[in-house]
């Protein structure tokens, strides 16, 4: 019985279903009790001009964002060789003047040595406590 229950209750909402979509997919536009006054008239009027504003921003986006984009990407990559290529100029970290201003410890880190930052990187920053000014 409770089987018989469930096949004819999911009969049922297939039936509803398949009308309320025949119903929904009409290809009618305009219906046939929709007055034409100028309060319709200018809703119609405004969602034209929402469908060709939204296809100007949809182009725009298209065609002037992301070449925009790639554009500031080549930029970017560019200053990233020049950087390095700077840096490769450089001597090494461990000839640098260090500055008393520079690394200055009050007191440990409570990780590692206790001398690295937490942003530390060998390949950029040195400290040498023997070595300060």
């Amino acid at each position: 019985m409770f089987t018989q229950r469930n096949i004819a209750r999911l009969a049922r909402g297939a039936q509803l279903r398949a009308a309320a979509q025949r119903r929904f997919a009409s290809t009618e536009s305009k219906y046939p009790w929709i007055a034409d006054n100028s309060f319709n008239r200018e809703r119609e009027a405004v969602k034209h001009h929402a469908a060709a504003t939204s296809d100007l921003w949809k182009k725009l986006s298209i065609f002037a964002v992301v070449p925009c984009v790639i554009g500031g990407a080549l930029n970017a990559y560019n200053l990233w060789e020049e950087h390095w290529e700077h840096w490769s100029h450089m001597p090494p970290l461990e000839e640098r003047v260090e500055y008393p201003y520079q690394n200055i410890r009050s007191k440990n880190f409570p990780w590692g040595d206790g001398d690295k930052t937490i942003f530390w990187n060998d390949s950029v920053n040195y400290h040498n406590k023997d070595k300060a000014t």
